[in-house]
């Protein structure tokens, strides 16, 4: 674990990324109270959490983006054992005021045999949700690739897709493959592969580039996508574990002593990501051990990276903190 000289400070200790904000036309102008961000031309769609270009905001790495963190130093931040050197997670919070164009993303291998990395699969997490609000998720039974194609060809697609009521606090599985479209009504905490590749297939004449011939070949007309209920433990609830994320609700008690997030199990240490869904905390150094590090605040809707190298650390909830704790996870380690 690499030191700070001057102040015994661990370089690997936890760190609040600066968003990055995506414009979108089916956007908003104003995120506001969501986060204090007026648009200045373009509607604001997304605002990315874990994105390459995002920013640390804190610690010995302020400055830096977190891509060039993680090729510094991928081990520090993933732990022995990643398979790739590459942040593994984008993050986002989606805000939706019109309907985003159909379509699907490829898996892996697709992706791959034209040249990049990683597919996507993707969940959603509902921050909120207003009464009936709907998101299309994967096709109808019986619906056929020609069907698929026609529906493009004439602007009935969605005549074709599934539709899902979604409330606040659920969980969404959305693996590569799916035909889907996120509908106004919604607020989403996105957690998805670090792939931004979108086939889109139908666009609501907006004028963007359509991927017809691509989103066919990356199209399953079944796959597992749908609501995940939640598995309540004792010390948390998981809201989704598969093969690239799981993500957690923690409760941390309202007092100073804070909650450790180290559990027995977790002999092998890796990254994590804490975000605010509502309140504020703080993460603070635990071990008389280990170097001390100065607190980072969590506030409202932001994130903080856990590196695998980081000090032991506790969490203090300020104030009404709704935490949910995302890890990467890797296919053939998935437990």
């Amino acid at each position: 674990m690499a030191i700070l000289p001057s102040s015994g400070v661990s370089v690997w200790e936890p760190f609040r990324l600066a968003p990055w904000v995506s414009e979108r036309p089916w956007g908003f102008k104003d995120l506001r109270p969501w986060y204090d961000l007026v648009a200045k031309s373009e509607p604001i769609g997304e605002v990315w959490l874990t994105g390459d270009q995002c920013l640390a905001a804190t610690g010995a790495h302020a400055g830096k983006t977190l891509a060039a963190i993680f090729h510094e130093a991928p081990e520090a931040m993933l732990g022995a054992h990643a398979p790739s050197p590459d942040s593994p997670l984008l993050l986002k919070v989606i805000f939706a005021k019109e309907k985003l164009s159909v379509q699907v993303h490829p898996d892996d291998k697709m992706a791959q045999k034209y040249g990049d990395p990683r597919g996507k699969t993707e969940c959603w997490y509902a921050l909120a949700a207003d009464p009936g609000a709907q998101l299309a998720l994967g096709l109808k039974p019986g619906v056929t690739t020609d069907v698929v194609k026609t529906g493009i060809e004439d602007g009935t697609l969605e005549e074709s897709l599934a539709v899902v009521n979604v409330a606040a606090g659920d969980m969404v599985f959305v693996d590569a493959g799916t035909v889907h479209a996120i509908w106004p009504g919604s607020i989403l905490l996105e957690t998805q592969q670090n792939c931004d590749l979108t086939y889109r297939m139908y666009d609501y004449g907006r004028g963007r580039e359509l991927h017809i011939e691509k989103s066919l070949e990356a199209t399953r007309l079944q796959t597992l996508a749908g609501k995940v209920a939640p598995m309540v433990l004792k010390d948390r609830t998981v809201l989704i574990d598969e093969a690239y994320f799981c993500v957690e609700r923690i409760s941390v008690p309202g007092s100073r002593a804070g909650k450790s997030l180290r559990r027995e199990r977790e002999a092998a240490r890796g990254l994590q990501y804490l975000f605010a869904a509502e309140g504020s905390g703080r993460i603070i150094s635990a071990s008389a051990n280990e170097p001390a590090f100065e607190a980072v605040e969590l506030p409202t809707r932001s994130i903080v990276a856990i590196p695998a190298a980081s000090p032991e650390f506790v969490v203090e909830n300020l104030g009404g903190l709704d935490l949910i704790r995302i890890t990467p996870r890797w296919p053939s380690e998935k437990q």
